[in-house]
């Protein structure tokens, strides 16, 4: 039907009918016809997609003398979802992956090379590779299972299956469940089936050994397979009863190099200390790695955020610069990604890490 906008129409009407009114007329129909034929098939081809994701598929934008992102003020109508990030040095390339969201939150595809500018330590860096490939992940699960998580944990149980099912076939998982203390649940693996037939025996119970938790998966992560690392943690609160302290935490996701995605499931009425700066401290840890914290208001959300993180690690952009600091001393290096959105698009959000420590040998 698209394909009668622009055609010439030929009467078919007696010479007494075709007057200049009527194929004026009937144009006007032809066309509304045509336009509501192509909304319809816009409406449908946006319904395909579940995860509503915004492909761009516009020319690239000229490269502006100090690339900085602008204010875009027309919204395109078109939309999708956001991920996240692994450095990694080798002879001075470093790879960066990210993700990018649309002012609705929406993952962004589709974008090019010429859309990104990144600067290390404020300097203007030239990207060499750049790619947006689903490649395999290691992928460590940080699950809860303190006292106050009862009346959570099949919710929660739950959404890490709807997670490792909607992972990519090849990625790797291991599992770590904590309350007083963290333990491994079970080792890497790629079957979801022997994950599930495991977190089937847990039971929630005891207190909150949450920083705990996090630094045994980042040493963890230090057996993986793949180079692209992620956790994810599944939590209601703050921590209770770690022995390793917060600074201490922080400083070991910083050399990690492994993304941080958390869910968190607050109570809004939290009592002690801990639980106040629990959200805080996730969200921290998760934007430090371009990862991201989700705030659960209803556990019955927790399935539809879990495909969507999943998603996310499933649609990064990586790109990758040689450094033009071949130094070797193991100093943090900034990194800044900025995005000049193809024409037509609104200002686009990048989430990426904040930076790396550089190598020492």
């Amino acid at each position: 039907m698209a394909s009668l906008v622009g055609r010439k129409f030929v009467s078919r009407f007696p010479p007494g009918l075709r007057s200049h009114g009527f194929q004026a007329r009937l144009c006007r129909v032809a066309w509304l016809l045509a336009i509501a034929v192509l909304v319809l098939q816009l409406q449908a081809h946006a319904q395909e997609d579940p995860l509503n994701r915004v492909h761009v598929n516009t020319p690239p934008p000229a490269h502006p003398a100090d690339p900085a992102v602008p204010d875009a003020k027309d919204v395109m109508a078109a939309g999708s979802l956001h991920t996240g990030m692994r450095i990694r040095v080798d002879t001075n390339l470093v790879l960066v992956p990210l993700t990018v969201t649309d002012p609705l939150d929406r993952l962004v595809t589709g974008l090019e090379k010429e859309n990104f500018f990144i600067y290390e330590n404020n300097r203007g860096e030239a990207i060499k590779t750049f790619s947006s490939e689903d490649t395999p992940v290691s992928i460590g699960i940080i699950f809860d299972l303190s006292g106050s998580m009862s009346n959570k944990v099949v919710r929660a149980r739950d959404s890490i299956l709807q997670f490792l099912k909607t992972a990519n076939p090849q990625d790797q998982f291991f599992v770590i469940g904590f309350n007083d203390r963290p333990e491994l649940i079970e080792d890497f693996t790629s079957s979801v089936d022997e994950i599930e037939a495991r977190l089937a025996t847990v039971h929630p119970g005891n207190r909150t050994a949450l920083l705990d938790a996090i630094y045994f998966g980042l040493d963890k992560m230090k057996q993986a397979k793949y180079d692209r690392r992620a956790l994810l943690i599944v939590s209601d609160g703050g921590d209770n009863r770690s022995r390793y302290t917060e600074g201490e935490v922080r400083s070991a996701v910083r050399e990690a190099d492994t993304q941080i995605y958390s869910i968190g499931i607050f109570d809004p009425y939290a009592a002690t200390i801990e639980e106040r700066n629990g959200p805080m401290l996730l969200s921290d840890i998760s934007n430090e790695t371009g990862g991201r914290l989700f705030r659960v208001d209803d556990v019955s959300e927790m399935g539809d955020i879990a495909t969507r993180i999943s998603a996310e690690l499933r649609n990064e952009y990586v790109i990758g610069y040689k450094t033009d600091d071949s130094k070797r001393d193991g100093k943090w290096r900034k990194l800044k990604v900025k995005l000049v959105p193809p024409q037509g698009l609104p200002q686009l959000t990048v989430h990426a890490r904040a930076g790396y420590y550089a190598p020492l040998q």
